[in-house]
């Protein structure tokens, strides 16, 4: 038997999956029932694989930020980011991102102000 990791959200809609069944891979004795994925099992990829790294480097940020080979700002914000989507917040934004699309004339100084305070996201 081949495992692999739950999706994070249904491939049909993007709704919330449920675990309904699950069956010991020894003795074929199955469980059934509605079960709560845990929060790190609902990750995207790179969240998780970002997840996956903070525990191997066991929370050393100075760690991730080498192995990931970014700037200590831009390994922080990752994390951030990661435990934002842990807790179901809405995730802070990349200044210089924001900074570029302000710049760029696709947002206003309003939207800016709001991404970098984390009062609006995207």
């Amino acid at each position: 038997m081949t495992e692999s990791l739950i999706p994070p959200k249904c491939p049909g809609c993007g709704g919330r999956l449920i675990v309904v069944k699950l069956v010991c891979g020894s003795c074929g004795t199955e469980v059934n029932g509605e079960f709560d994925v845990c929060p790190v099992c609902s990750l995207e990829s790179p969240s998780r694989e970002l997840f996956d790294l903070f525990m191997e480097a066991r929370g050393n940020l100075k760690e991730v930020q080498r192995r990931l080979g970014v700037s200590y700002p831009t390994a922080r914000l990752r994390i951030e980011t990661m435990f934002s989507e842990l807790r179901g917040e809405a995730t802070p934004q990349d200044p210089v991102d924001v900074l570029q699309r302000l710049g760029e004339g696709r947002i206003d100084v309003e939207t800016a102000l709001k991404l970098l305070s984390g009062e609006e996201s995207g």
